[in-house]
């Protein structure tokens, strides 16, 4: 397999695609107002109760910025949202590169375009795993699958894409992008990716304690086990 190597890179990218997905709803409000602010023709893809909280932030102004995510990729959301952003369109928008005319031929080729931030917080697994009463299969719930590839493609592609996974983040780079005429530089997009990473790697650590820490024989009882053909 052969690795791109990425050699030219731009400091400022500006930001007009956004894609949101956050279970921890907090600072929501001011980000994407902000945003808006400082790009009125800003997009905004999002999912499930992520969209109908934007929805109802941005009012009437929703209609103008706001998609869902199955209406761009065509394909609807999976029963119990296990399948929202994982998709070919959603990942070629995400990992593209600015320079790269193969990358530019397949956005074209497939209608898409190129997703310049994410703004995505996790299932609270920890959080949940925690809880007086909580059970195996509502801990098991909790694992999230598509945030976490999501956040990783958008911070490994920080080259382009700002990734934000701490609300207490939202407030300076809204500051960044309205001085800077709607973009963000690179050492922020780096320093945002670092964050991200640090994230998603306590997050596996969290299930990895938990699942760990319980036999085969407790997780079998959790369940009424057929028998198989």
């Amino acid at each position: 397999m052969s690795i791109n190597r990425v050699e030219t890179i731009d400091d400022r990218v500006p930001v007009r695609t956004v894609l949101a997905s956050v279970s921890e709803k907090t600072g929501l409000e001011p980000l994407l107002k902000g945003l808006l602010s400082a790009n009125p023709r800003l997009q905004i893809l999002s999912t499930g109760g992520t969209y109908s909280a934007i929805a109802s932030l941005l009012g009437e102004g929703a209609s103008r910025s706001l998609r869902r995510v199955s209406d761009y990729t065509g394909q609807p959301e999976m029963q119990g949202g296990l399948v929202k952003t994982l998709d070919f369109r959603i990942y070629l928008g995400l990992l593209s590169e600015s320079h790269n005319p193969a990358h530019r031929a397949d956005l074209e080729r497939t209608g898409s375009f190129t997703i310049d931030m994410v703004v995505s917080n996790l299932y609270p697994f920890a959080q949940t795993a925690a809880l007086a009463g909580s059970s195996f299969e509502d801990a098991r719930g909790n694992i999230d699958i598509g945030g976490p590839c999501m956040v990783r493609a958008a911070a490994k592609n920080f080259h382009r894409v700002a990734v934000l996974t701490d609300p207490a983040d939202y407030g300076k780079v809204v500051e960044e992008i309205a001085a800077a005429g709607g973009s963000l530089c690179l050492d922020t997009r780096f320093r945002l990716a670092q964050k991200a990473f640090r994230m998603i790697a306590a997050y596996d650590a969290a299930i990895t304690e938990y699942l760990s820490a319980r036999s085969v024989s407790a997780m079998r009882a959790t369940y009424a086990i057929r028998a198989g053909d």
